[in-house]
């Protein structure tokens, strides 16, 4: 019985630990603000390799905010593996498992940590913070759920514009004929029928189209080389120079005109001038007056239809007159001579 304990109790202590049951350890501490349901003999892992297991965990006031102390049990020949800015987190075995410490060395190149070394800890998502923020999340997808069912009900029942657009026939109906008839449209322009038909098709219109660019093409030709009104506008510098000089020719007048000088300065700058202007249009709107209300000779001779009247008919009666001396000359022209 004896022996029989003790081989129990040996293959406890191997089936319990990640090395030999005589192979030297040493001990690592990291601290956390929870232990998260962590208990000792937990698995200490090195980036997911077994390398120890917990020793002891231990609440501590006085190390507050972090009051958690994880002691862990490390086998030595796991030491070239880890340093001291190797940071330690507690993690769980799928959903439902155990809670272990995974010490992470990815990034990790300070020293190799001495016994009792104290490993920065990282922080852990609890899960039941998780299930917690998975409820505010479910509880919005299941308002936007219900919204999403608020709207595909009408649709469903046909209410609405896309009710109806998806459980009228009518509009079925519709959209058929309109592809008939489109398709009815565009054979017939397939086939060279109507305006579209022949301009998709008739190969006159890209002929005169491109005998029309080539003719613009030899126009532009010549007016680059200076042939032609236009190329002479664009090329020969005389017109410029005309144009300079007439511009030139404009601004000297209009300095004339504003200091006063000549006629037109006279009339855009005395004020005596423009009096006498002025009095000179009064009267000459007042003659017109007159005139269109038939006063005066002239007003009388555009206002008169008796003078139109009298010199129509004197014209009928010198041409009556002309006529009848064409018939019958001798009548109208007749000499007498007398001697004494």
């Amino acid at each position: 019985m004896l022996v029989a304990l003790v081989t129990l109790a040996v293959l406890i202590i191997l089936m319990t630990r990640t090395s030999g049951l005589f192979t030297p350890k040493f001990h690592l501490i990291a601290y956390f603000d929870d232990a998260g349901g962590l208990r000792p003999g937990a698995p200490v892992r090195l980036n997911g390799v077994d390398i120890g297991n917990v020793d002891s965990v231990r609440f501590l006031q006085s190390h507050a905010p972090t009051p958690v102390q994880v002691r862990m049990n490390i086998s030595s020949k796991f030491l070239p593996g880890l340093h001291t800015d190797s940071t330690a987190k507690l993690t769980t075995a799928g959903v439902l498992g155990e809670v272990y410490v995974n010490i992470d060395s990815g990034f990790a190149t300070g020293p190799r940590p001495q016994n009792d070394a104290v490993l920065p800890a990282k922080e852990t998502i609890d899960l039941e913070d998780m299930v917690v923020a998975g409820q505010s999340t479910l509880q919005n997808i299941q308002a936007l759920i219900n919204r999403v069912n608020n709207i595909l009900t009408p649709i469903e029942q046909g209410r609405g514009s896309i009710g109806k657009l998806i459980k009228d026939e009518t509009l079925y109906n519709r959209l058929n004929s309109t592809l008939a008839e489109l398709q009815s449209v565009a054979n017939k322009v397939s086939s060279g029928q109507g305006t579209i038909g022949k301009l998709l098709n008739d190969d006159t219109l890209y002929v005169k189209a491109n005998n029309s660019v080539d003719k613009l093409n030899k126009i532009m030709d010549g007016i680059e080389q200076g042939q032609g009104t236009a190329g002479k506008l664009v090329k020969d510098p005389s017109l410029y120079n005309n144009a300079n000089q007439a511009v030139a020719k404009v601004n000297n007048l209009m300095d004339s005109v504003n200091q006063g000088k000549g006629a037109l300065g006279m009339m855009t700058r005395d004020e005596a001038f423009a009096r006498k202007l002025d009095d000179t249009m009064t009267r000459l709107n007042s003659l017109v007056t007159k005139m269109d209300t038939g006063q005066g000779t002239a007003g009388k001779l555009m206002n008169d239809p008796s003078l139109y009247v009298n010199t129509n008919q004197m014209l009928v009666e010198t041409r009556n007159l002309v006529s009848a001396i064409r018939q019958n000359p001798k009548k109208y022209l007749t000499i007498h001579f007398r001697i004494f």
